[in-house]
Parts: C-alpha cells; structure tokens; sequence
C-alpha cells in the first residue's frame, strides 16, 4: 500500500480497497468475519448478553487480517484509513451478497 495516497471521498477509496481485497481466500475471510460478527452482535443484544459485544471487533478485524497477512500479503487498509476502510467492509459484504463481487 502506497503510503502517500489519500483519498478524498469513500467513492474514490472503494476501488482501492477491492484492489487491497483481489485474493479470493482475503475476501472469504472477510465475508465469515463480517457475518459472525452480525451474527454475535444480534445474539448478543436479543439474550441480553451484552458483554459478548467486545468479541465484535476481534472477530472482525480478526479474520480480514489474517486474509491480509497470510493471503494477500500487504497491510489492511484499516492501519491508514480506518473510518473508510471500515465502511468499505460492509459495502464489500453486500456486493459479496448481491453477486457484484465473486466470493
């Protein structure tokens, strides 16, 4: 990742974000996070077991950074942009889900 790249919107970040995202097992490993960590929270909030809501960030930052380290082999987006990259996350989810990326 360039360090000297800035970004003035989330529309111009995205497409570098999927270029961070290109290996296969990176992006699944990000779609499992992101899902159990929906999955956690929701259970979480409706048994009233709130304490369960710290595990939020470990799972999600968990699985897309061993997708970043082992897989992709380059440094989350996460580490310069965070607020973009975490909104990137969840757009990458729902174009996952709605098959405008592959998974």
């Amino acid at each position: 990742m360039s360090s000297d790249r800035t970004f003035s919107s989330f529309a111009e970040f995205y497409p570098f974000y999927l270029e961070e995202h290109s290996d296969p097992t990176c992006r699944r490993l990000h779609y499992l996070g992101s899902a159990l960590v929906l999955v956690v929270a929701a259970y979480a909030l409706l048994s009233g077991k709130l304490a369960l809501l710290w595990l939020l960030p470990v799972i999600g930052y968990g699985f897309a950074w061993v997708g970043h380290f082992k897989f992709e082999k380059n440094r989350p987006a996460t580490f310069k942009y965070p607020l973009y990259s975490l909104m990137g996350d969840w757009v990458m989810l729902k174009d996952m889900l709605v098959g405008r990326i592959r998974f």
